[in-house]
């Protein structure tokens, strides 16, 4: 599934694209600044920006993330949807779902996710 087809029908995230373009610039924005928190700070053997680069941009892994709010897709069916490995979308998901919970969105009924004010 490609991404456009997942932001561009409502039912599959439960979000319209304006409030996931909303999530992408906040919620992108901490993850990305925590990731080069967490990149920055651990020792290295290599140099930085050296290795596996992302197969997941942000925007792929915060989709990977509301659809199984909304429809508790697996992650199996997520790695397919999205071209990566299983682990990959678990990850993704154990990254960004705390965000969405400081951001104000939360899986109610274990279906549905609401946008709450920032």
């Amino acid at each position: 599934m490609s991404r456009a087809a997942i932001v561009s029908d409502r039912r599959t995230t439960g979000l319209s694209a304006d409030v996931i373009a909303e999530l992408v610039a906040e919620v992108g924005l901490l993850w990305h600044e925590r990731h080069q928190a967490k990149r920055v700070s651990r020792l290295r053997n290599r140099v930085v920006d050296v290795g596996a680069k992302h197969r997941l941009v942000f925007v792929d892994r915060l989709l990977a993330t509301l659809v199984p709010l909304r429809h508790g897709t697996t992650h199996d069916v997520l790695a397919c949807w999205f071209g990566v490995d299983r682990s990959t979308t678990t990850r993704a998901i154990g990254e960004v779902r705390p965000l969405l919970a400081e951001r104000g969105c939360t899986a109610l009924s274990a279906q549905v996710c609401v946008y709450g004010p920032g």
